[in-house]
């Protein structure tokens, strides 16, 4: 299946790319979170619906995997002198089956969202505190806002141009 493209397409493409700019320079400079933290809460928010609802809804669900990956965390550390390297099986099982199981939710239930959250937090290797959640929640936040940007930019980007009504003036 082709899809035609057009310079409208090019421009849409281009808005969204000043826009990730943007939210990275954002992330990185000004508010010193990291960057790929931030593209953990933009992906979260493509995973389902595209609206300025659905992407609180797509970060609550981040959230959630990052306090659960928090405790599995203090879970793990507590259970290490007992278990050792077999500690990672009673953790993973946990954290697993809390996460599947608030899939069933009526409205919070994005499983995608519950592990881009689980998984910002062991890719970060910070310690359960916090000021980690502190920091990786507004990583993750500031990277909904910014692709609820981009997707309202590209959507006014590639909308169809409107036909404007000519005036014509005869002469006599």
């Amino acid at each position: 299946m082709r899809h035609s493209v057009t310079l409208d397409t090019f421009k849409a493409i281009l808005g969204l790319s000043v826009v990730a700019s943007l939210v990275g320079t954002i992330s990185a400079l000004l508010i010193d979170v990291p960057v790929w933290a931030t593209f953990i809460g933009w992906i979260a928010f493509f995973s389902r619906g595209i609206t300025a609802r659905d992407g609180a809804i797509n970060l609550t669900c981040v959230l959630i995997g990052l306090l659960i990956g928090m405790a599995a965390a203090y879970a793990s550390a507590a259970l290490t002198p007992y278990l050792g390297a077999w500690t990672i099986a009673p953790v993973v099982l946990i954290a697993t089956f809390m996460l599947l199981s608030l899939g069933l939710l009526p409205v919070i239930n994005n499983l995608t969202g519950f592990f881009l959250g689980l998984v910002c937090y062991f890719a970060s290797h910070l310690p359960p505190t916090l000021g980690t959640f502190i920091e990786l929640a507004t990583a993750g936040a500031l990277g909904v806002l910014g692709a609820l940007i981009a997707s309202l930019v590209q959507k006014r980007l590639s909308r169809p141009k409107r036909p404007t009504a000519e005036v014509s003036i005869s002469q006599p």
